[in-house]
């Protein structure tokens, strides 16, 4: 048998039904399945950064699933239908893509980038929404936030001119942390804004903090596994190891890597 989305609507009905339903599944909120919804997105990411297709496949389904579980709580509450999800999709798509749906033109890539920003400011004043860092959601990944308003800035000109003044202004960050005492009550302020500079100049090479620091994440797991695994081949275990060994140890595997 070959599911369809109908078949995948009509499940998610059946799971909330009040009387013949699933107990866990009609007891959930929006909010209580949000946690899901972020941890499905990031097993996409996971997925997608192992080349793993055929589980990137299971992970789509899983959060297709989310959007459908979002959308059948609200119909039952009478806000709006799946489908209103899907026109509303298409509506901004097709709104967005002038070059490709109607008249406009964007002769590359980054073109298209800074029609869409335009159209996004237009939509937001429409909408009230006057200030560049509108809409942009607090609970976001704070990495991911500061490159968002880091971006919306440069949309509008406050920006570095080139990638030299941006990393000035890591060196500055790095000399005020640097000054600071280690019990300084200034010191989690000054790393932020260290922090928040270093986003910059990822930003200014054209790229993504958040997926710069999972690779970095990626390649300091595997490094670290191989040191486990040098260890067990002399019986010991981290614990009975210490840092002399385990650097050596992990130089070598990064001359192997």
């Amino acid at each position: 048998m070959s599911y369809q989305l109908d078949d995948l609507l009509a499940i998610m009905a059946k799971l909330r039904h009040p009387e013949s339903g699933c107990p866990w599944d009609i007891k959930q909120t929006y909010s209580s399945i949000v946690p899901y919804t972020l941890e499905e997105a990031y097993e996409v990411a996971d997925a997608i950064e192992r080349q793993n297709f055929d589980e990137l496949k299971d992970e789509l389904g899983d959060l297709l699933f989310q959007v459908v579980f979002y959308a059948q709580i609200a119909s039952e509450e009478g806000r709006f239908q799946f489908n209103d999800c899907v026109h509303a999709i298409c509506d901004k798509l097709v709104r967005r893509h002038p070059h490709v749906f109607a008249d406009g033109t964007a002769s590359d890539a980054e073109q298209v980038l800074k029609n869409w920003e335009a159209l996004k400011s237009e939509e937001r004043k429409a909408t009230g929404q006057h200030s560049v860092l509108d809409n942009i959601p607090p609970a976001m990944p704070a990495l991911s936030r500061a490159y968002k308003l880091q971006k919306r800035c440069a949309n509008v000109g406050f920006d570095w001119p080139d990638v030299a003044g941006a990393w000035d202004k890591v060196k500055e960050e790095i000399t005020e942390v640097e000054q600071l005492p280690d019990d300084s009550p200034e010191l989690e302020e000054e790393l932020g804004d260290l922090m928040f500079a270093l986003v910059n100049v990822i930003r200014k090479y054209k790229l993504e903090p958040e997926t710069v620091l999972r690779k970095a994440n990626l390649k300091f797991e595997r490094r670290f596994r191989a040191v486990e695994g040098e260890l067990n081949k002399l019986d010991k275990t981290p614990q009975q190891s210490d840092l002399l060994e385990m650097d050596t140890l992990w130089q070598q595997v990064k001359s192997r890597d």
